[in-house]
């Protein structure tokens, strides 16, 4: 601040620690997160699933059905995908559609991605001319799932006549950390008589396989899958997702506000607070 600046005026900063306040973001831009008119008046709302360990969060969001702007036939290809997917990762839900119905993709699956923070991140308010502010305990990104695309793929190679199907079936990909096999220089064979066979052996060995364990994956990649294992095993808890114009909601903001009247003394200098401040 300059010398010649104006102090306006001053409020008061109030700290709340009392709830455990979390970002979310959506792909939506300025829209809310909200399910279809049409998707609500047919009874369906917005649910949301979590596994605590992993600390993931799925939300599942009811898309619009009507035959306008409904595709039933693709519907019902990628419903099937889907719930292949679900049986794949044993995470098939319960008395999800009724028993003989052709089952079809009636919701979109936002899945969470936890986003590290530097330094303590804080949510302000003001609120009757006071700050309010609390940290922020987490921070996720949500994207759409889409790996029951990748089921429907496999089976549209399988009924092309594609057995191999080798982007699915052969094993994880080959570890970034091994070099990759080379085979030896072919050995030239000396011409022999009409008719005459001959043995000719022919072996492939990996450069620079001292230990001759290369094959083996890295620790990296061995820890990498056995979070992205242990994430998959671990079952789904289910949530009560409230919209912003509920009751719940508004009381949850309620407890946003603090109206304690203890005054926080600073134990930090200004020296010591951008000596320790994370470089950007």
């Amino acid at each position: 601040m300059n010398e010649e600046d104006e102090i306006i005026t001053k409020i008061p900063i109030r700290l709340s620690n009392r709830l455990s306040l979390q970002i979310h973001q959506f792909p939506l831009l300025s829209r809310p997160l909200q399910a279809p008119p049409s998707a609500e008046a047919s009874g369906k709302r917005i649910t949301a699933r979590i596994k605590p360990q992993s600390r993931v969060l799925e939300i599942h969001v009811p898309v619009d059905t009507r035959p306008e702007v409904y595709n039933t036939e693709r519907g019902h290809e990628l419903g099937k995908g889907q719930l292949d997917d679900d049986r794949e990762q044993n995470q098939e839900r319960k008395g999800k559609g009724r028993e003989g119905e052709e089952p079809r993709l009636a919701e979109v699956r936002l899945r969470s991605e936890e986003i590290p923070q530097r330094g303590v991140q804080m949510l302000g308010i003001v609120h009757e001319n006071e700050l309010h502010l609390h940290p922020i305990s987490a921070i996720h990104q949500f994207r759409p799932t889409l790996t029951y695309l990748d089921i429907i793929s496999r089976k549209n190679r399988r009924r092309g006549g594609d057995d191999s199907d080798s982007d699915s079936d052969d094993g994880p990909p080959p570890d970034p950390d091994e070099p990759a096999p080379t085979a030896a220089p072919p050995k030239k064979e000396k011409k022999t008589a009409a008719g005459e066979a001959k043995e000719v052996q022919v072996s492939a060995r990996r450069i620079d396989d001292k230990a001759g364990n290369l094959s083996q994956l890295s620790n990296a990649r061995k820890e990498m899958l056995a979070i992205i294992r242990a994430e998959q095993e671990e079952s789904w808890q289910n949530l009560e997702f409230c919209g912003m114009t509920t009751e719940e909601a508004g009381h949850s903001l309620d407890q946003f506000f603090s109206y304690n009247n203890e005054e926080l003394h600073c134990s930090t200098d200004v020296t010591t607070f951008l000596t320790t401040a994370p470089k950007t």
